[in-house]
């Protein structure tokens, strides 16, 4: 026969399976509610209802066992002063399992682990009909009015965006032509035509 073969070994070690359901208490008693796989869920929940139990009776032995799994301090508290009193008159099957199907892309068979008292949170969301009613009537008073306002500040903005016109700039007198610079050869030195003519003539 199979002896000693109740718990699910999850293809962890004792270690790392320990460490997985300590996370997984944290956060039921924190949300109330958490998603995960079937066989995960049908392994947690006989470890959350003990610590459901375990808090029923407020001492500090048992605040002292509870803290040794968890290590929030406000999870604890949370334990004993808000969840444990909630089902102080039930012997017991505080969590239930829904079955949500197979996981897309591994195929692994999915759930939710709940308490059973767990309400989901309505969301107060204002009426989408109310809101654009409430506009549609606010744009009908508002158009006559802007009807009057358009027609009397029509005008005035337009003044406004009118640019003034610009007057045209005088015509620009002509420059006086710039006369030639005439070059005067500096007295002492001779030009090089001068030097040649005076050359020819000594040699002749």
């Amino acid at each position: 026969m199979r002896h000693r073969m109740a718990n699910r070994k999850l293809g962890r070690t004792s270690a790392h399976r320990g460490a997985m359901f300590r996370n997984q208490v944290a956060s039921m008693i924190q949300n109330e509610r958490i998603v995960t796989t079937l066989i995960k869920a049908k392994e947690l929940r006989p470890i959350v209802e003990k610590f459901v139990t375990l808090g029923k009776e407020d001492s500090v032995h048992n605040r002292r066992q509870a803290a040794q799994s968890i290590s929030d301090a406000t999870l604890v508290q949370k334990l004993f002063n808000t969840l444990s009193p909630r089902f102080a008159q039930r012997p017991g099957g505080y969590t239930r399992i829904i079955k949500l199907g197979p996981r897309r892309g591994d195929g692994a068979e999915m759930a939710i682990l709940e308490f059973v008292d767990y309400t989901l949170a309505d969301k107060k969301a204002a009426p989408a009909t109310g809101k654009k009613g409430a506009v549609t009537k606010k744009k009908g008073k508002a158009a006559d009015d802007q009807a009057g306002s358009d027609a009397e500040g029509g005008e005035e903005k337009a003044k406004k965006k009118a640019k003034p016109e610009k007057k045209p700039k005088p015509a620009k007198k002509p420059k006086p032509e710039k006369k030639p610079k005439t070059v005067t050869p500096k007295a002492g030195k001779k030009s090089k035509a001068a030097a040649t003519k005076s050359r020819t003539k000594r040699g002749a």
